[in-house]
């Protein structure tokens, strides 16, 4: 009898553990990679290209990509939105479509001004900020994920540096995420 109820303690002992000892779920005291970007309190991320790894190929630059490791805290649905610095408000001169991924999903279009924004301190003159709708995403659960952009206005930052970009008539910027109300 005693074997038997010291036996039944010890498996209700270690089903405790590993249902509790071993939980994975989100917590904010989870390792967080040092160049993650955390969400902002209003629940906005906006991720500047130059914060972000980039990679390019000379031969074909549609394939240049630009990764960001984000924080989410607020799970939901997010606007994707790319931010382009564009001499033309009227065409932005994507050559290709823009590719955006984040988990298991895709948007893929090609960026329209489909806001101007006038004055804005993330450009100056001759450049225009110019906003593109590019889809939504859900997140499920929070916890820190990778987004990518792929397109060839990903310029590496040498090139951004030797001042290679200021002869184009549009450059990406940023892509930003903003939380959809219902």
């Amino acid at each position: 009898m005693k074997k038997q109820t010291l036996l039944a303690a010890g498996l209700i002992i270690a089903l405790i553990c590993s249902t509790s000892c071993n939980y994975q779920g989100w917590r904010k005291d989870n390792y967080i990679s040092e160049n993650s970007i955390i969400q902002a309190a209003d629940g906005t991320f906006s991720l500047k290209l130059e914060n972000a790894a980039c990679y390019s190929n000379e031969l074909k630059p549609s394939s240049n990509t630009a990764e960001w490791s984000v924080v989410v805290s607020k799970p939901g649905r997010y606007k994707v939105w790319l931010s382009s610095a564009t001499k033309d408000t009227m065409y932005l001169h994507y050559a290709n479509s823009v590719k955006v991924t984040m988990l298991d999903s895709q948007l893929e279009a090609s960026p329209e001004c489909d806001k101007i924004i006038p004055n804005s301190d993330d450009v100056s003159y001759p450049y225009y900020r110019a906003d593109s709708y590019m889809g939504s995403f859900f997140i499920s659960e929070p916890g820190e994920y990778s987004i990518q952009v792929i397109s060839e206005k990903v310029i590496p930052k040498e090139a951004q540096n030797q001042g290679k970009a200021q002869s184009e008539n549009t450059m990406l910027m940023s892509l930003i995420l903003t939380p959809m109300t219902r």
